[in-house]
Parts: structure tokens; C-alpha cells; sequence
């Protein structure tokens, strides 16, 4: 008991997860109680009273929910979302925008932070605009983004990839200052060159610290979509809520909100098990069996990912053909990751 008040004290699993549970209900007993707060009664219009036998209904008032739906509202939307609005393919089709945004903020972000990190040419000439970079206002530059790429989903692609990049850039160049210059002047010791130093040192340290930022951004990688796809409002759950929202369907609103919450946690769960699969050594003190099958696995889904990333750029007419086939392998994979996934336990209950 003296633990839950003691200064960063470490509880037990049980308690962690009592104490959750009890966390929500309160975040929901403290919800309903302010709709019923915010909540008043109004006299319904004669007009839409129904006549029963030529008699009124009992009923000539109801209850309004103008600030705040009641829990059981937001629950009771999910149903009509899912039939009339098309929740799974608006949700889809923010997850496939925000997947392809991650990958161009990556692919650019990541060499150009090392050249710029590394090289002191590119460092002098470039480190100050890469830093100024932070400070631009990304709203403000929507229109030139629908003046450079359209309203189409290129535009949102381009404008989210964008919006990552000008904070990725800058960490990526901070991660390889922070390197320490004990691991640099051991492999110097041993005659690395400066590629084998490179790839044995800056690499794997910068690469191990990186996947936190980018778990980090993913959070605000969800706010530029929103930005994004209020713009034409073609499809998305951005352009969704906002529909919701002018109709002044706040329960749909609500339960749209809760939608992005548990897309964003299922998000930072794959990237704490992608940290721990591809950096082990920063969780565990021995090395772990069958890691091989699992990159296999997971260097096979990203190389099917940009596969069909760039598919649909530059030849989308074979994208839609080349799915099956796109499919078939990706399950393959997830196969051989559960296939490592099971080696492992195996192997740690064994030396249990």
C-alpha cells in the first residue's frame, strides 16, 4: 500500500491493472456525470407529436445532449457508423494515407539526416534551415499544397509526409550527435573504415533511439490527416467527423474520436514489439532464439510495402492485379513471424 504513494515506485502487474481498470471507470463514471450536467429538458414542437387514437403521446418532452453525448449514446452510434457511414473503409482509407506519409517521411528523412549528421559539408550548409524547419506552420501551407499536388489523395500523402519530415530530419541529426564516443574510438582502435563505422556503430544506435520519435509521431501524424482530409472531404475519417460534426451528430463524433484512441494505441503496441524484435539488446541481456525468422518476416512486410507503395504510384494498373499475390506473401510472412514468435516462448518456458 505504501507503494502507490512512494515516488516512482514500480507496481506489481496486478495492481497496475486493477488500478487501470479503476482509472476508466472513473474517466466514464466522470464523463456520463458531466453530460447529465450540461444535459436539459425541452418541450417537443406539437408539430412532431405523433396522435395515437386522436390522443397526444404521454411523453411531450425529451432529453438534450447538447455538449456532451452520455457514454451509452456514443456506444449506441457505433452500429450506424458501421452500416451507413462506412466506418471500415473510411478507417482503411486514413490508415493506407498515413502508412504511405510514414514511408516518404522515412525514406527521405533518414539519408538526408545522415549526410547532413555526418558529413560536415552538409552540416554546415544545411543544419541551420533543417532546424528552422520546425517552426513553419503547417496549416498555413495547405493552400500551397493543393497548388503544387491537387485535392486528391496525393496532396494529403505529400502534406502528411512533409509534416513528419521537418521534425524526423532534425532527430535524426540530434540521434547522431548523441552517439558516444566510446563505441566511435573502439571501432577506430580496430581499423573500421567509415563506411564498417557506419554501419556497425551510427547505424544501429541511431536507428534503436529513432523508432521512439517515430512512435512519438505517430500521434501527431493523426492530426495532419485530419488537416488533410477536411480539404475535399472525399473519404477518410477526417472528412467523416467533420460531416458528423455540421449535421451535429456529436455521439457519432465522439465514437469517430474514440476510433483514432484505439488506432493510436494499437499503433504504439507495433511499435514497442518492432523495437523489441529488431533491437532486442535494449530489453533483454542474453540474445534470443529464432530473431531471424521474425526479421525475415518483418523485412519482408516492408519490402511489400513499399512494393506497393510505388505500385500504385508508377503502375496502377498492375496494383490491383498484383494483390492476391501481395497478400499470399504478406500472410506467408506473418506465418514465419508467428512461427519465431513460438520458438521463443518455447524456448523461455524451457529455461523457466
Amino acid at each position: 500500500m505504501n507503494k502507490l504513494f512512494e515516488l516512482r515506485a514500480k507496481l506489481p502487474p496486478w495492481q497496475s491493472t486493477v488500478l487501470g481498470v479503476l482509472g476508466l471507470l472513473f474517466i466514464i463514471v466522470l464523463w456520463w456525470a458531466l453530460a447529465e450536467y450540461f444535459s436539459f429538458t425541452k418541450t417537443i414542437d406539437p408539430d412532431r407529436l405523433e396522435l395515437l387514437d386522436g390522443e397526444a403521446p404521454p411523453q411531450s418532452e425529451e432529453k438534450v445532449y447538447p455538449i456532451l453525448p452520455t457514454p451509452m449514446m456514443v456506444v449506441r452510434s457505433f452500429p450506424d457508423l458501421l452500416v451507413k457511414d462506412d466506418l471500415k473503409g473510411n478507417v482503411l482509407h486514413s490508415i493506407w494515407l498515413n502508412i504511405r506519409g510514414y514511408f516518404w517521411a522515412v525514406v527521405i528523412s533518414i539519408p538526408l539526416g545522415f549526410l547532413i549528421g555526418l558529413i560536415p559539408l552538409f552540416r554546415g550548409m544545411f543544419s541551420k534551415p533543417v532546424d528552422a524547419l520546425r517552426y513553419l506552420p503547417l496549416t498555413a501551407l495547405t493552400g500551397l499544397f493543393i497548388i503544387w499536388f491537387g485535392i486528391e489523395d496525393e496532396m494529403k500523402i505529400a502534406f502528411l509526409a512533409f509534416g513528419i519530415l521537418v521534425y524526423l530530419l532534425p532527430v535524426v541529426v540530434q540521434r547522431i550527435d548523441e552517439v558516444q564516443d566510446v563505441y566511435l574510438k573502439t571501432v577506430f582502435t580496430l581499423g573500421a573504415t567509415s563506411w564498417q563505422t557506419v554501419k556497425s556503430v551510427y547505424l544501429p544506435s541511431v536507428l534503436s533511439k529513432l523508432i521512439d520519435d517515430i512512435r512519438v509521431l505517430t500521434a501527431i501524424s493523426w492530426t495532419y490527416i485530419i488537416i488533410a482530409e477536411l480539404l475535399n472531404r472525399q473519404g477518410g475519417i477526417g472528412a467523416l467527423i467533420y460531416l458528423k460534426a455540421r449535421q451535429g451528430q456529436i455521439p457519432k463524433v465522439f465514437a469517430l474520436l474514440i476510433v483514432i484512441v484505439l488506432i493510436g494505441f494499437l499503433q504504439d503496441r507495433l511499435f514497442v514489439y518492432l523495437d523489441k524484435r529488431l533491437f532486442p539488446f535494449k530489453y533483454y541481456k542474453t540474445t534470443l532464439t529464432a530473431l531471424r525468422e521474425i526479421r525475415v518476416g518483418l523485412l519482408i512486410l516492408f519490402a511489400i510495402m513499399a512494393v506497393a507503395i510505388l505500385l500504385q504510384i508508377y503502375l496502377p494498373e498492375f496494383s490491383s492485379t498484383l494483390s492476391m499475390s501481395i497478400w499470399t506473401v504478406a500472410l506467408a510472412a506473418v506465418a514465419l513471424m508467428l512461427f519465431g514468435e513460438f520458438k521463443i516462448r518455447s524456448s523461455t518456458t524451457e529455461s523457466a
